[in-house]
């Protein structure tokens, strides 16, 4: 009579595990960078100015989509940073 032997299971790598982990990262960035896009868009449409008056009484008036669309461009560049740059494993 004769046996069969079995061979030893072998570790499968998980490669899936880690794919899907690096492209939820980067479709939450991408997530967040178009929610950040779309607060200056309604900011645009529908914000207010920024007025100022000086001593003299002459007034200066900016539209406050400019102030929003700076900080907008800061935290994309943050978002982008983390959300698409490499990691050291």
């Amino acid at each position: 009579m004769t046996t069969v032997s079995h061979e030893h299971a072998v570790a499968v790598p998980e490669r899936r595990d880690r794919l899907s982990q690096v492209l939820v990262r980067e479709m939450w960035a991408g997530l967040a960078i178009v929610v950040i896009w779309l607060a200056v868009l309604f900011s645009a449409v529908f914000g207010g100015d920024i007025v100022t008056i000086d001593a003299g009484g002459t007034n200066s008036t900016v539209p406050s989509a400019i102030a929003v669309a700076l900080f907008a461009t800061i935290a994309t560049a943050a978002v982008a940073k983390y959300g698409f740059g490499r990691r050291a494993t």
